[in-house]
């Protein structure tokens, strides 16, 4: 089985060397817990790097909007038929099987495998370093932001219909940041997760907080109800989550601010609503 995995600097398939573990995937994470482990549980088998920002920009938008683009389907006609794909989208999945004739599965257990992946990935692509990779994370996410921001200008009608559609894939893009942040601050702090069920509260405690043995001595008033924050600090004090760096937590910290950008971007609706 080959995990296809999309990165803002390229597309990379990883050989998943114990399947079988998937079936257990309440405890995948201890599996990556360390590069040498995850080292042994995945193993690149190939990468195609973007040339440009443009090439990047083109790639993410037909994800977010599950098509399949040409740079990927040449690069799983290189490299993945005669495989079972893993994918994260059900719907791209659909699509490859249909155009490549490529077995495709989706479901939890490969949700969490990526989760481990997305935890190792500046080791687990030697030619991708962690730094390296968030600038180009956010410097994307600015790009596809802008490029969403494009409509004509020549009929009221179309206007309103962009403005629509792009609150549309605003909230999709926010679930998908929202989600990127539980699953990296949730190796830190996995109780926290069932305790804020809210995306936006969830980012804002973390914005708070920090790492989550400051949770004690903070005042979440304005941010989470009394009842959850009691909760929150209870759990805090004996949660079995990991250590994270000082480098980590910046950026979860940056990825918490795409979450909270994108709700104020989502104050489009008043004005659409307005014509």
């Amino acid at each position: 089985m080959l995990l296809l995995f999309e990165t803002a600097a390229g597309f990379a398939l990883f050989k998943v060397n114990k399947e079988d573990k998937l079936e257990k995937s309440d405890d995948l994470y201890k599996d990556f817990e360390t590069l040498d482990s995850a080292k042994k549980f995945v193993k690149l088998k190939a990468f195609s790097k973007f040339d440009n920002t443009t090439e990047a920009l083109a790639a993410a938008t037909a994800l977010v909007e599950s098509k399949l683009s040409k740079g990927l389907k040449k690069f799983l006609k290189k490299h993945a038929v005669g495989d079972t794909l893993a994918v994260l989208d059900a719907k791209l999945g659909g699509l490859i099987k249909e155009k490549l004739e490529i077995n495709c599965v989706h479901n939890s257990s490969i949700q969490e495998l990526a989760r481990g992946v997305r935890a190792q990935l500046g080791g687990l692509i030697a030619e991708l370093g962690t730094a390296d990779l968030t600038p180009m994370s956010l410097g994307l996410s600015h790009s596809l932001s802008r490029y969403k921001l494009k409509f004509s200008p020549e009929k009221v009608d179309t206007m309103i219909v962009q403005a629509i559609g792009l609150l549309d894939d605003l909230d999709k893009e926010l679930n998908t940041y929202a989600m990127r942040v539980r699953e990296w601050y949730g190796w830190h702090f996995p109780e926290m997760t069932k305790i804020v069920a809210d995306n936006i509260s969830y980012a804002k405690a973390i914005k708070a907080t920090g790492t989550r043995d400051k949770a004690a001595g903070v005042d979440f008033s304005g941010v989470l109800e009394q009842e959850v924050e009691d909760a929150l600090k209870a759990a805090a004090q004996i949660s079995m989550g990991t250590e994270i760096s000082q480098e980590d937590l910046d950026n979860i910290l940056a990825l918490c601010d795409q979450v909270r950008r994108r709700v104020q971007r989502g104050n489009i609706r008043v004005h659409s609503q307005g014509h």
